[in-house]
């Protein structure tokens, strides 16, 4: 009998996994056309395109919009402050992850470091898939070794500053105020990640209240995992198809 009632909570969590991945293909495949199009606004890339001469709110409010609709950096994000319970500890990861993506950012604009959008989009979803694993403990059941998440935070935060040098790049913005637009720009990525860092962070905190928290805390990850393969094949395929 406690068999039946166990393998019948089995059934249960696989099916509500099942669906909940289910929504998330869904909403991918909605926004596919964008995904392919590597997120790019043509309102803000025809107005990048159009101006020149220093900008500074306008950049400011471009870098928090692009970050603030950045699923794939917000959902790597989530996972890297999935267990992090002090502000002192999330600060510092936050703050790895900003000065990785700041750095390579403003070096891949000013020296024309471009490489493929798609293939960074993909090391992005690599990127969610190897902070659920973290989560999850996989590292030290399967190797017996944990490896350094601080390092991990500030390595990945470099990658991502490539992709958004690159797609900086692919605005052909004007030489005309770049270094001041470009700083402008990173500012608001900066108050973008915090605004939303702020609202996941609470949403978390009401989760965590909850009482359910760790019992939903295995299925999460897996969602989160299932996420970044999802999106690592969806850039993978827009590199094929763009070549």
């Amino acid at each position: 009998m406690t068999s039946l009632l166990v393998g019948m909570t089995n059934r249960a969590r696989l099916s509500r996994i099942g669906l909940l991945m289910l929504a998330v293909v869904l909403l991918y495949l909605v926004g596919l056309e964008q995904v392919f199009a590597h997120g790019v606004a043509q309102g803000d890339k025809g107005y990048i395109q159009e101006s020149s001469g220093v900008l500074f709110i306008p950049f400011i409010y471009l870098g928090a919009k692009h970050m603030v609709t950045g699923y794939d950096h917000l959902l790597f994000l989530f996972g890297v402050i999935f267990f992090l319970y002090r502000l002192k500890d999330v600060g510092l990861y936050v703050t790895l992850f900003a000065v990785g993506h700041s750095v390579t950012l403003l070096y891949g604009v000013l020296n024309g470091v471009s490489v493929s959008a798609y293939i960074v989009d993909a090391i992005i979803g690599f990127s969610v898939v190897y902070k659920a694993l973290d989560n999850l403990g996989a590292f030290q059941r399967w190797f017996n070794y944990q490896p350094d998440t601080r390092l991990a935070t500030l390595l990945f935060g470099l990658i991502h500053g490539f992709g958004l040098a690159t797609k900086i790049q692919d605005f052909e913005i004007s030489e005309d105020g770049l270094l001041t637009n470009l700083v402008a720009f990173n500012i608001g990525v900066e108050l973008g990640q915090l605004l939303a860092l702020s609202f996941i962070l609470i949403l978390m905190g009401f989760w965590r209240c909850s009482g359910a928290f760790y019992r939903h805390a295995y299925s999460a990850n897996v969602i989160m995992m299932f996420c970044g393969f999802l999106l690592m094949g969806l850039q993978i395929t827009g590199y094929v198809v763009s070549v």
